[in-house]
């Protein structure tokens, strides 16, 4: 996956970021904060979520079916890939 490897500051980035705010809910959780500010924390760590899935996933369309030497066959595999990732994560 060259385009993880590209990009994989950024990647790093991201997960430490949802780390933290997941760490942040973990201790509103613990705290028995107000739910309104639980609630937020959840749609933080999911915007961040998606953000991550959104960076990855481009990057292997766009390096993998994108890609000018990829056979048929090939991109037929990156494309199975991407729908199994997508049905996976849109569950």
């Amino acid at each position: 996956m060259a385009h993880t490897i590209k990009g994989k500051k950024s990647l790093l980035v991201r997960v430490r970021r949802i780390r933290g705010q997941s760490e942040a809910l973990e201790k509103a959780l613990d705290q028995e904060a107000d739910c309104a500010a639980i609630l937020q924390q959840i749609a933080a760590i999911r915007g961040a979520v998606n953000g991550l899935m959104t960076e990855v996933l481009e990057g292997h369309i766009r390096g993998h079916l994108g890609a000018d030497d990829a056979s048929p066959q090939q991109r037929q595999e990156d494309l199975e890939v991407v729908v199994t990732a997508l049905r996976s994560y849109l569950k």
